[in-house]
């Protein structure tokens, strides 16, 4: 195998070393956040670091760069305390890429990219209604990275919005039948093919795989 040792990799040029490190990860799920501040203006931006963070209380994190690169879904989500998590299909993904434009903070993303903003239940932050997979959180904690400036913003789940027919009869939900996509470092988007589901690991029992 070829090896990169951290101090040649710190050689290389800027945007060839970053492309290098995203992309080590290997795929990851990627959304779009919408977001309003205290003025209602809406706010739409594209995250590839979302994470499980808990089921009971079901909880998500995300990481957000540091302020001088990405302010407004941070400032939007400390002022009202809300946002919302929205899968991308194949359909939308360039509008989703086009998100991540540095669009002034009087800009409203969702008129940018012409993509919908839909407003549920009273909830204060704008759902994506050309997304198939949407759901609502509150603000519980920002905890700062005081390594490289960013931040782990952690939410609780309020409210889930599915198409009809997502949710299979033990409660998994088929992510790939709603057409959600997966990313590859910050500019490449792929479409998923099922392998298997296994039934939960016990040691000394070969896996078995979940029929359906």
């Amino acid at each position: 195998m070829q090896q990169y040792s951290i101090e040649t990799i710190k050689t290389w040029d800027r945007f060839y070393r970053s492309n290098f490190i995203n992309s080590l990860q290997g795929f990851k799920p990627v959304s779009l956040i919408g977001t309003v501040n205290k003025s209602g203006q809406p706010n739409l931006a594209v995250f590839s670091n979302i994470v499980h963070l808990g089921a009971d209380p079901a909880l998500i994190g995300f990481i957000n760069r540091p302020l001088e690169a990405a302010p407004h879904t941070i400032q939007n989500i400390e002022s009202t305390g809300e946002y919302t998590i929205n899968h991308i299909q194949s359909s939308f993904t360039a509008a989703a890429h086009q998100t991540s434009a540095k669009y002034l903070a009087e800009q409203n993303e969702f008129f940018e990219t012409g993509l919908t903003p839909v407003f549920n239940d009273n909830f204060k932050a704008p759902f994506v209604a050309e997304s198939n997979i949407q759901y609502a959180l509150k603000l519980v904690e920002i905890v700062p990275i005081h390594h490289n400036k960013t931040f782990l913003v952690i939410g609780t789940i309020t409210g889930v919005y599915l198409e009809e027919g997502l949710v299979q009869p033990d409660g998994f939900i088929d992510v790939q039948k709603a057409g959600s996509i997966v990313s590859l470092g910050i500019d490449g988007y792929y479409a998923t093919t099922p392998i298997a589901r296994y039934e939960y690991a016990k040691p000394g029992k070969a896996p078995v795989k979940i029929k359906g």
